[in-house]
């Protein structure tokens, strides 16, 4: 599929803090919540500050997606690589986000949630990947169409930090 000059890299695009604001934000609010979460259970480790971070951050981007959902299926097709194939999981996605950050802060199969985590978001990151190398430019649908972020670099440190969380808890576990 060919890229279109309407989604070629602006090479400004991306450099400047504000543009991530509204990610950053979303980040620091998720580690406030989960310290608290966990400060709150009287059980501050490791394990549980993951457990509430990923699970807040992964309901807050859920949420995100939800509040627009033919919108994000359209931006999410343009990189992700079952999305491409399959426009259902357009709409599927953001609902096996929400369930995996529920199953984190309720501490629910724990091995499942790993697993699920480490494969969905492999393919999240492989599909950044591509795109980036392909200098595809777009508002990331990460963040549904409430919130504009580019798709980046930081878009794919993203996928795999939730890869490398879930990987380190599979370990733990």
């Amino acid at each position: 599929m060919a890229v279109s000059n309407l989604h070629v890299r602006d090479a400004e695009r991306g450099r400047s803090l504000s543009d991530y604001w509204p990610l950053i934000s979303l980040v620091v609010v998720s580690a406030l919540a989960a310290f608290a979460i966990a400060a709150g259970s009287g059980k501050v480790t490791m394990t549980s500050v993951m457990h509430a971070y990923m699970g807040v951050f992964l309901v807050f981007f859920a949420l995100l997606k939800i509040f627009d959902l033919e919108g994000f299926m359209n931006g999410f097709a343009m990189y992700d690589l079952i999305a491409k194939r399959n426009s259902t999981w357009g709409y599927v996605y953001p609902f096996i986000e929400l369930a995996l950050g529920l199953a984190y802060l309720a501490f629910l199969w724990p091995t499942a949630t790993y697993i699920a985590t480490i494969v969905v978001f492999t393919f999240g990151a492989v599909g950044v990947l591509l795109a980036l190398r392909r200098g595809l430019d777009i508002a990331c649908p990460c963040m549904g169409n409430v919130l504009s972020v580019p798709l980046s670099t930081v878009t794919l440190t993203e996928d795999v930090l939730m890869v490398a969380m879930a990987i380190m808890l599979l370990m733990a576990h």
